[in-house]
């Protein structure tokens, strides 16, 4: 992707975790034990870091270690729906190479989130780490070392030295408030457009290069952050040890301003053991700019010197700003959740390839909105949630159309919104990839939820108690709809029903759930090229989780 491409993806979801469970500080659950950082909102940075915890500050370090290792295995059932290829020739989803519907994969993941504390009063350093981050089953076999000269004589699994550090920043409190600087997650409200990605199911997650001082005022929290999104192209200096950035004017930045009331989790949980309910909220502006950019062939690299030139700087004239809020009600039995947001983007000048420039300038305007509702009823749990992106009347969705690549024909699953001089317009919100709403057909065909509505009644049931254990049945079900039936491979609205049941044992380090997912796809997805009406899609899933 270039990086003007990526900046005006990144631009229409400028800030706000769910997983296939209810979240585990609801006040319905015992809570379930988090690394210090690792709810990455911006009330939660020095949350510890209180005056009263250091009343007596430490004369030793202290270092703090939680995460733990996931597990998957999943197979895949006819999720290209049996419906024939889109007019440019590309199925809905992969299809296996020798025929045939099923497709199955698996993945491990090992994190570590650490906090160290030195000595003294008021100071951490944090950090995120990933081992074999989505590595997937089989991927590493000892092949061409002589000893496994071909994949069927493999005789182990070759090491995966990969490290991946997600996050890595410092909290320091000051007369002002909490000031912290680094790579830090990024997440608002329920993530439906800014997701950490902390979640056990979680694929990613949001990090920024950021700079933030949370304030207490009156009973609120005032947070202010400075991003640096992007920059580069990059040269080596005289010692090949660091890079220096050449242009300033490219350079991506976002400014963010966010006003909350929010409790601690352990908070929450006291005042429902007492009866009480809590209201949280919060609402943000955010505003990204961009001036200039590198042409659009411009690979970025710290190795060599960049052979662009003075003449090769385009003009952009990139901003966006968003605006949201954030709102839950939360008693002993009840919680209510919801989150909006509203992105304007503009680009004065959409090409970047020098020489070529377009008279008319692109822009996007794009709103989102998220439901969700839980209550108890003696110990199982019931709720209804909802949600509405808005979207654009090119064909595709728009989900994650590749940079560059040609406008989407009518019946396209994907593809760019904007196809300018005609069309400069990019009007689809997109949720975050890591608000899951289902298992199929926004998680795994569409990608995410974008141009769409839905409706998701669910229940939980707890079978068993098991005492340090739990045995839970959970099941909800997902009826969804376009909001602008252009966007779909047939044309029509209803994008169809899923039902998506686990089965879920439950103790305080270890988890394992068998999922299960069956779509029946509406009209939207028949195709009327061949007169092939969708047929049904499954998937079966199994999840280990081992935590500490």
């Amino acid at each position: 992707m270039t990086r003007a491409a990526a900046a005006l993806a990144l631009a229409l979801a400028i800030p706000a975790a769910r997983a296939d469970e209810p979240p585990p500080d609801s006040g319905l659950d015992a809570i379930d034990t988090l690394a210090p950082g690792a709810v990455p909102d911006l009330a939660a940075l020095g949350v510890e870091l209180t005056p009263r915890a250091f009343a007596q500050p430490s004369e030793h370090t202290r270092v703090e270690l939680h995460g733990y290792l996931r597990i998957r295995e999943e197979a895949l059932v006819n999720l290209d729906l049996d419906r024939g290829l889109t007019p440019s020739g590309a199925p809905l989803f992969p299809v296996p190479l020798a025929g045939g519907q099923v497709l199955d994969g698996g993945d491990l993941r090992a994190r570590t989130d650490l906090a160290i504390y030195p000595p003294g009063a008021g100071v951490a350093i944090k950090a995120r780490l990933d081992l074999l981050d989505n590595l997937g089953w089989g991927a590493s076999p000892e092949v061409g070392t002589g000893r496994a000269p071909t994949p069927a004589a493999s005789t182990g699994q070759a090491a995966f030295t990969a490290i991946a550090v997600k996050r890595v920043w410092g909290e320091v409190l000051t007369p002002l408030g909490i000031l912290a600087a680094g790579r830090m997650g990024a997440h608002w409200g329920l993530g439906m457009s800014a997701n950490g990605g902390d979640c056990e199911e979680c694929d990613g997650g949001d990090a920024a290069d950021r700079l933030a001082l949370v304030t207490p005022i009156a009973g609120h929290y005032l947070a202010l952050a400075y991003d640096l999104s992007a920059s580069g192209p990059f040269r080596p200096r005289a010692s090949a040890t660091r890079a220096i950035d050449l242009e300033p004017s490219d350079d991506v930045t976002t400014v963010t301003a966010a006003w909350m009331r929010v409790k601690t989790p352990a908070t929450r949980l006291r005042r429902a053991a007492a009866g009480l309910g809590t209201f949280e909220y919060g609402a943000f502006v955010s505003h990204r700019w961009q001036d200039r950019d590198v042409p659009a062939d411009y690979l970025p690299t710290t190795g060599a010197a960049p052979t662009i030139g003075p003449d090769d700087l385009m003009v952009r004239g990139f901003t966006a700003t968003s605006v949201g809020a954030w709102a839950r009600i939360q008693g002993p039995r009840l919680r209510l959740e919801a989150e909006g947001s509203y992105a304007h983007a503009r680009v004065d000048q959409p090409s970047l390839v020098p020489g070529v420039l377009l008279d008319q300038a692109a822009t996007s305007d794009q709103f989102g909105l998220a439901l969700e509702s839980e209550a108890a009823v003696g110990r199982h749990r019931l709720g209804v949630d909802a949600g509405v992106a808005s979207g654009d009347d090119a064909p595709g969705f728009g989900a994650f159309p590749a940079p560059g690549a040609p406008s989407p024909r009518p019946g396209d699953l994907d593809g760019p919104q904007a196809d300018p001089p005609g069309d400069t317009t990019v009007d689809n919100f997109r949720f975050h990839p890591d608000y899951h709403v289902d298992r199929i057909l926004f998680r795994e065909i569409i990608g995410t939820v974008t141009d769409a509505a839905y409706l998701r009644p669910h229940a939980r049931l707890e079978l068993a108690d098991l005492g340090h254990a739990r045995l839970e049945a959970s099941v909800a079900v997902i009826a969804s709809w376009a909001m602008s039936p252009t966007s779909t491979p047939s044309g029509a609205q209803f994008l169809g029903v899923e039902v998506d049941p686990s089965l879920t044992y439950r103790s305080d380090s270890f988890r394992v759930a068998l999922d299960y997912a069956a779509l029946a796809p509406g009209a939207a997805f028949d195709n009327p090229d061949t007169g092939a009406t969708a047929s049904a899609a499954q998937l079966v899933r199994l999840r280990l989780g081992f935590h500490y």
